[in-house]
């Protein structure tokens, strides 16, 4: 997570008042949902007379709640990222063909875009079931340990993917996590000489992920439909014969709708 340590020096193209108050909404999150005002200011590198003020600021304009030492977010973030999402032409193509593929297969099918050193999912479709995996719109997961991840590091260009790279050696997950540069840039090489990647058990033991490349009418790479498949249900090596054709259909019928081929 970005700290306003991160912030260039000396811009006049950089608000910096404004960027502090983002870097107080990215502080919470995942196993951070409530925060002291000095948890904020140790996440945030900000004074804990700045983090007050941010904080309170987000309460007055109801994107926060403080019930007397703790803060959280409120509902009213999500309009940001609603915002987002809908000026995407990509996430209204893609759902009803993530829909129909679910239909198809009973699988789960998501699209993700890359954002720094994660991917994030701008649309999902799965069939209702008490062993979901409640991974929604919005959630980021790690570029490095999913096949998502290595297929938009495949697609971006080399200035992207080295300064990625130059992050390794990244969190181990499970034992099979590619964690080191050359076996991550080995993974990327590979998705993008098949046009697909397969990552098996690299995020979470027992799932495998399955990845394809969404192009726009450039021809570039800008998000990737993945399906994950339960392995207790799924035999690892039957997987790409199994369900790369139809992905590849599902993301070529999304990509056309961009005006790409």
């Amino acid at each position: 997570m970005p700290t306003t340590r991160d912030f260039p020096k000396g811009s006049d193209q950089f608000v910096e008042a404004f960027a502090r108050g983002l870097t107080v909404i990215r502080a919470f999150g995942p196993g951070h949902q409530s925060l002291t005002l000095s948890a904020v200011a140790e996440r945030t590198g900000l004074t804990p007379a700045g983090a007050r003020r941010l904080l309170h600021t987000l309460v007055t304009l109801g994107y926060a709640r403080n019930d007397g030492r703790h803060f959280s977010l409120t509902p009213a973030v999500l309009e940001l990222g609603y915002a987002y999402l809908a000026s995407l032409p990509l996430r209204d193509l893609a759902l009803p063909i993530l829909e129909r593929f679910v239909r198809d297969t009973g699988e789960i099918c998501t699209v993700s875009v890359l954002d720094g050193r994660d991917i994030v999912y701008i649309a999902r479709a799965e069939m209702p079931s008490p062993l979901t995996r409640r991974l929604g719109v919005g959630e980021r997961l790690p570029a490095h340990a999913t096949s998502s991840g290595h297929v938009l590091l495949a697609g971006a260009g080399p200035t992207v993917r080295d300064a990625f790279l130059a992050h390794a050696p990244f969190e181990r997950l499970t034992a099979h996590t590619l964690v080191d540069a050359d076996s991550l840039r080995q993974a990327i090489g590979d998705a993008a000489a098949q046009g697909y990647a397969l990552a098996s058990e690299q995020l979470e033991l027992g799932i495998c992920g399955l990845a394809v490349p969404i192009r726009d009418e450039r021809g570039q790479v800008v998000a990737a439909l993945t399906t994950s498949l339960n392995l207790a249900r799924h035999e690892l090596d039957a997987v790409v014969e199994k369900f790369l054709e139809s992905m590849r259909q599902a993301a070529g019928e999304i990509s056309r709708g961009l005006g790409g081929g």
